[in-house]
C-alpha cells in the first residue's frame, strides 16, 4: 500500500545555487542540495565541502576544561589512583578506551568501571564509589554518564575523592558538585557545538590534555587522529547529528579505518565483513560495526569491549571479536522475538489515531534490547515509543524510549518525573524505571502529553526532498559530488532527489522475497533503481505508468569491486505523477 508520506519540497534555489556553481565549480544539482540544506554562503558551503581537522574547536572553550586538565595532570604527576567511570554502550565503552589510553600515554595509570546493564542499570552508583575509596582512588573521571548523579558525586567528595564529570546528556536544573563538569549542554557553557556524544566530550578532554604534553606537534596530531577512529564509531552509534564538529570527526575517523593497526579494531572489522583496507560508510558502521560493540553491553559485559581495543594480543582480539559477533546474533534473535510479540498484540488490539504515544510492557523482556525494539516500533508506527521490561521479583519496570522528529521525549518525562525511580536521556532517546503498578498511569499521561503537542501530520512519515532532479543529471560526476556530502546519518541524511514524471519501463523484479528492482526513464535517461522492502508495493510500479520517484544515490562497494561505477540509485518512495 502507498506510504502516505508527506513530500516536503525546498524553496527554489535560484541565484544562490548559481553563485555556488560558479565559485566552487560544482554541478548545479549539488549546488541545489547545498542551498536546500542552508549552505547558501560561499564560505560556509566551502567549509562544508572540505571538512578539516582545523575546524575542530578549541577544547578550552568547554566550561571547566582548564580545571579538569590541571587536576588530571596533577594526578598523573603524583601517581594517584584514577578511576574512569563509563557506561555500557558503544559511546561509554569507547570513551573509557580513549581516555584510559591517553592518561597512560601521558605517564599515568587509570583503572575503569563499566556498569552491567542488567545487574547495575544505567548511571553512577554509590557502592562503586565506596569500593573505589577503599582502594585508594583519589580521582574519578566519568565518561558518558554522571550529569544527573549529584548524590553519588557528593558522596565521593565526602570520601575525599575528586570527580570530573564528562557527559553530553541533558543536565538537571543544578549541576553535580564535581571539581569540573564538562558538558556542552550546560546552560552556562558557550561551547559552539552542543551535539557532541560522550566520546566526543572525552575526546575534547584528551585533546586538551595532549596539548599540555612535551611532545612534537607531529606526534600530537598523529595520536589525536588515531583516537578519531573510535570517536567516529561512537558518534555514529549514538545517533547524534552528523553536522558541525561531529561531521569533521566522523569524516576523518572513518577515513582512518582504511588503515587500522589496533588489533581489536581490525578483528572487529573482519567479523563485520570488511576486507583489509576497506573504509566503511557511516551507515555500515551503524548497522554492522556498532551493533557488535553494543552487543557486549546488551547481552553480557561491556568490559570485553575495553579489553578488545586495549589488548596487544592479536589472537585474544580475534577471540573477543568472535564472541561479540555471536552475542550480536543472539541480540538480533531476542530483539526479533520481542518485536513479533508486540506486533501480534497490535493485531489483536490495533493502534488507533487516539494513541499519540505508545508504551509497551512485557514480563522479563531482555532489557538489553528494548531500546532497539523501541526504534523498530517508531519506524513502524511513526509515534514516540517506550518499551519496558517488568521484573516481578522487584516490582520494577525498566526500559528505553525513542521519539519522532518534533517531540522532545525527555521533556515529556520531566513533566511527570514523580512517576519514575530513575530517568534520563535527551530529545530523541531516554532510559527510565518505574514501579510496575504505575505503568498504566504512565501510559495514559504520556499519551495525553503527546496528544496535546502532536497533530495527525506528525504521525505521517515525512520525506524531505533536497532537490528536484532530472534523470539525465544522475551520472558519475554528480554521484561523486553527492556522495562527498557525507558521511550520512542523523542530521545529515543522504540527499533525497525527486524525479517527476518518470516512466516505469518494465515490471519490477522481486528478489529476496521483499525487495524490488526496476527501471525508470525520464528526459531520455534510463535509471536502474533498487527498492528495499518494497515488494508489497509492486503494484504502484506497473510497467508503463508515470510516477514521481524519491531517490537517493548510495555508495555501492560491490559494484566498485567488479569494476563498475561505485554508486547505485535507491528508491525511497513513489507516488503517481502529479498532473
Amino acid at each position: 500500500m502507498p506510504s502516505g508520506a508527506r513530500w516536503l519540497f525546498p524553496a527554489a534555489a535560484g541565484q544562490q545555487s548559481a553563485e555556488l556553481v560558479r565559485a566552487l565549480h560544482i554541478h548545479p544539482l549539488t549546488a541545489r542540495v547545498l542551498v536546500a540544506r542552508g549552505f547558501t554562503g560561499l564560505a560556509e558551503a566551502r567549509r562544508y565541502l572540505t571538512p578539516s581537522l582545523d575546524h575542530l574547536h578549541d577544547p578550552l572553550l568547554l566550561a571547566g576544561m582548564a580545571d579538569a586538565v590541571a587536576r588530571i595532570r596533577g594526578a598523573i604527576k603524583a601517581g594517584e589512583n584514577i578511576l574512569i567511570y563509563g557506561d555500557y554502550d558503544v559511546d561509554g565503552a569507547t570513551s573509557v578506551v580513549i581516555l584510559k589510553k591517553a592518561i597512560e600515554m601521558a605517564g599515568g595509570q587509570a583503572d575503569f568501571h563499566l556498569p552491567h546493564r542488567l545487574h547495575d542499570g544505567y548511571g553512577m552508583r554509590a557502592e562503586v564509589i565506596e569500593t573505589a575509596a577503599a582502594r585508594g582512588v583519589s580521582l574519578i573521571v566519568s565518561v558518558d554518564t554522571g550529569i544527573r548523579a549529584s548524590e553519588v558525586v557528593r558522596g565521593a567528595r565526602e570520601r575525599g575523592i575528586d570527580v570530573i564529570v564528562t557527559d553530553h546528556h541533558l543536565p538537571e536544573a543544578g549541576l553535580p558538585p564535581a571539581l569540573a563538569v564538562l558538558n556542552p549542554n550546560r546552560i552556562d557553557c558557550t561551547y559552539p557545538d552542543k551535539n557532541l556524544c560522550g566520546a566526543g566530550v572525552a575526546f575534547k578532554l584528551v585533546q586538551a590534555l595532549i596539548a599540555t604534553l612535551d611532545w612534537s606537534e607531529t606526534r600530537k596530531a598523529r595520536v589525536l587522529e588515531s583516537f578519531l577512529k573510535l570517536v567516529a564509531i561512537a558518534t555514529v552509534a549514538d545517533v547524534v547529528p552528523l553536522t558541525g564538529e561531529n561531521r569533521v570527526i566522523v569524516k576523518h575517523g572513518l577515513a582512518g579505518l582504511g588503515s587500522v593497526h589496533n588489533h581489536g579494531l581490525r578483528a572487529l572489522l573482519e567479523v563485520a565483513g570488511f576486507r583489509d583496507g576497506a573504509v566503511p560508510t557511516a551507515g555500515q558502521v551503524a548497522f554492522r560495526v556498532a551493533p557488535r560493540i553494543n552487543a557486549a553491553g546488551r547481552m553480557a559485559s561491556a568490559d570485553d569491549v575495553v579489553e578488545l581495543f586495549l589488548t596487544s594480543d592479536p589472537e585474544r582480539a580475534r577471540t573477543i571479536a568472535a564472541q561479540l559477533h555471536q552475542l550480536n546474533q543472539e541480540r538480533q534473535e531476542t530483539e526479533a522475538e520481542i518485536v513479533q510479540t508486540i506486533l501480534e498484540e497490535c493485531q489483536r488490539v490495533p493502534v488507533t489515531a487516539a494513541q499519540a504515544a505508545l508504551v509497551f510492557c512485557g514480563r522479563d523482556w531482555h532489557r538489553g534490547v528494548v531500546g532497539i525494539v523501541a526504534s523498530r516500533l517508531v519506524e513502524r508506527f511513526s509515534r514516540p515509543v517506550i518499551v519496558l521490561s517488568a521484573d516481578p521479583a522487584t516490582g520494577q519496570a525498566q526500559g528505553s524510549g525513542r521519539s519522532i522528529a518534533g517531540f522532545h521525549l525527555l521533556e515529556a518525562l520531566e513533566s511527570m518525573s514523580g512517576l519514575f525511580t530513575r530517568f534520563g536521556g535527551h530529545k530523541q532517546a531516554v532510559g527510565l524505571g518505574l514501579p510496575v503498578e504505575r505503568v498504566d498511569e504512565f501510559r495514559a499521561r504520556l499519551n495525553a502529553w503527546a496528544a496535546a503537542r502532536l497533530s495527525a501530520d506528525d504521525f505521517r512519515p515525512r520525506i524531505e526532498i533536497d532537490a528536484i532532479a532530472g534523470a539525465d543529471e544522475i551520472r558519475d560526476e554528480t554521484a561523486a559530488e553527492l556522495l562527498a556530502l557525507g558521511p550520512f546519518g542523523f542530521g545529515n541524511p543522504s540527499p533525497v532527489l525527486a524525479i517527476r514524471g518518470a516512466e516505469v519501463v518494465s515490471t519490477p523484479q522481486v528478489f529476496a522475497e521483499k525487495h524490488l528492482r526496476t527501471c525508470l526513464r525520464q528526459n531520455g535517461r534510463m535509471l536502474s533503481v533498487t527498492a528495499w522492502r518494497f515488494a508489497e508495493r509492486a503494484a504502484e510500479l506497473a510497467a508503463g505508468s508515470l510516477v514521481d520517484a524519491a531517490i537517493t544515490v548510495e555508495a555501492d562497494d560491490f559494484a566498485r569491486g567488479r569494476g563498475l561505477p561505485g554508486w547505485a540509485v535507491l528508491l525511497k518512495d513513489v507516488r503517481p505523477a502529479a498532473g
